[in-house]
């Protein structure tokens, strides 16, 4: 087991896209988390912050095909999925793939979309499959979908419901650059975009053998009772309305493989499942009372449920 591949993969992308994006280390990282682990990212953060701009970054960054997917209110299932057409020279239907059919799919303002069209891409997300008129079609790997979504603008919006939220094996923002980052950014812009120039440095099998190699990252019974119990905190507290799924638990378990990874190590820690607690679960709890400042009471929640829950002080490696 070279655990060693992951490494490199993550830092080359990493570097790639720093030559694009500015200061957000960490964000990219969980990015990079979530690619490995075969998973989608839902980015949410104000308009102008480079929630499209960092998304287009690690598309290039993989040797892939990649499609844009501008989400408004008029678009339909089959502008995404694809459609059979008649073709009159050929006197029979020919299907014509949508965007899905690609490597990466960037699915820009996903919440522009009404939930007929959100919906579209639940089969692909979870099952890496298209069924068309009948008939099933596989996606190629890897296959992942990048959704970007402003909060701050609600009106002629739909939110997404919660069975497709938690197809995102993570949610994460990317917060306002400070003063130096956004002088270092005119900087690099003042001339050019270097997003033009920004060319793959990985290539798709690579990815493909990361992707199946973080599994063998050790997990001990411990720590998997501790994801339990976390999980099981969230179902019972009486703030929460809904908890996290069985999906969401196997996501958090994923990511901290990665994490670990990513380390240097072939086994699991509490600090890499307590570090993905919150950008694997928060989307997936849902609270009894709503308010605008539900993300930040969320993440509160999660702190106190890891909090009051015992850590396994050993880690115990077959």
């Amino acid at each position: 087991m070279d655990l060693t591949k992951i490494e490199k993969i993550a830092a080359l992308i990493k570097e790639n896209i720093g030559l694009v994006i500015v200061g957000k280390d960490d964000t990219v990282e969980l990015m990079l988390i979530a690619l490995i682990a075969s998973g989608h990212i839902l980015l949410e953060d104000v308009p102008g912050t480079g929630k499209t701009q960092l998304a287009k970054a690690l598309a290039r960054s993989l040797d892939g095909t990649m499609k844009r997917i501008q989400f408004t209110p008029d678009l339909l299932p089959s502008d995404v999925s694809g459609i059979n057409f008649f073709n009159q020279k050929l006197g029979e239907f020919e299907f014509r793939p949508g965007p899905l059919f690609a490597h990466i799919v960037l699915a820009d303002e996903i919440n522009r979309a009404t939930p007929r069209t959100q919906s579209s891409l639940l089969e692909s997300m979870e099952e890496r499959q298209v069924s068309i008129d009948g008939e099933t079609r596989r996606l190629e790997s890897p296959f992942l979908v990048i959704a970007t979504q402003n909060p701050v603008e609600n009106q002629g919006t739909f939110p997404l419901p919660e069975a497709q939220l938690d197809r995102f094996l993570m949610k994460i923002g990317m917060g306002y650059p400070s003063a130096a980052e956004q002088l270092q950014i005119l900087k690099i812009y003042q001339q050019h975009d270097p997003l033009d120039q920004l060319l793959p440095v990985v290539n798709r099998a690579e990815l493909i053998e990361a992707q199946h190699l973080f599994t063998q990252v050790r997990v001990s019974d411990d720590l998997l009772q501790y994801i339990v119990q976390l999980a099981e905190a969230t179902r019972t507290h009486p703030e929460a309305a809904l908890g996290v799924s069985p999906r969401g638990v196997r996501a958090l378990m994923k990511s901290a493989q990665v994490h670990a990874a990513l380390r240097g190590r072939d086994y699991v820690l509490p600090d890499d499942i307590k570090g993905m607690v919150k950008p694997v679960w928060a989307h997936r709890v849902l609270l009894r009372t709503r308010s605008r400042q539900q993300d930040q009471q969320v993440h509160a929640l999660l702190d106190r449920i890891m909090a009051s829950t015992s850590v396994p002080t050993e880690v115990k490696l077959g």
